[in-house]
């Protein structure tokens, strides 16, 4: 979990996740989001990575794209995050796509969803479960550029997945109104944004001689 990298923790392990090694990322983030046509920001280098991967603490601590609001929110205030946090890192979900099996069910049965917006998901997500479960689709309409479409789309029910929508129809009028004013203030999301990213990527850091800065985010520095 000591990974510094382009996500939240929703992120629901959905969106198409780019890991920064944390030996480099101060220098590496503003670059990324520079080609996306986000915001740039300074992090503190060095953070330590773990030594072991571990499925079930992951599993725990990403909430699932078929949470509600409460869910999402009690998910987030457990790592020391707000609503205001909340909202501004799922527009991370301005990048990325999700699979079949994680949107199946709303494009099919819910009814806080644009009929059109559904409709139009359905060939690559067809409601039976035995087909199509790895077809992917874009978390919003620009999903190579990093924007407030995705806000944008939530207020027009368009959210791909059950967790995104909440943030508008989840029965929390605060989390709908943030939603309407960064979708409206692009400036302001992408400070918010960068100051959410710093914070989350400030949480419980090892320290010590616990875990070590990778040479490459993808393995140990070392194999015993």
């Amino acid at each position: 979990m000591a990974i510094i990298c382009l996500r939240y923790f929703v992120f629901l392990a959905v969106a198409a996740i780019v890991v920064l090694p944390a030996a480099v990322a101060g220098e590496l983030v503003p670059d990324f989001y520079d080609e996306l046509g986000g915001p740039t920001y300074e992090v503190l280098l060095g953070r330590r990575d773990s030594l072991t991967a571990n499925l079930s603490a992951a599993n725990s601590d990403i909430p699932a794209p078929v949470f509600n609001f409460s869910g999402l929110l009690s998910n987030f205030q457990s790592h020391g995050l707000n609503l205001n946090d909340l909202v501004v890192l799922s527009g991370g979900h301005t990048i990325g796509l999700a699979r079949c099996t994680n949107f199946r069910a709303r494009i099919n049965n819910h009814t806080d969803i644009n009929l059109d917006f559904a409709a139009s998901l359905k060939n690559r997500c067809p409601a039976d479960v035995n087909v199509g479960g790895n077809n992917t689709a874009p978390l919003d309409a620009t999903t190579e550029v990093f924007d407030t479409v995705y806000l944008q789309e939530l207020l027009q029910q368009k959210g791909l997945l059950h967790s995104d929508q909440e943030l508008v129809n989840g029965g929390n009028s605060e989390s709908a109104d943030l939603v309407r004013y960064y979708s409206g203030n692009s400036a302001a999301f992408m400070d918010d944004f960068s100051a959410s990213m710093i914070k989350m990527g400030n949480l419980k850091p090892l320290t010590g001689s616990h875990g070590e800065i990778r040479e490459n985010c993808r393995r140990v520095n070392k194999i015993w």
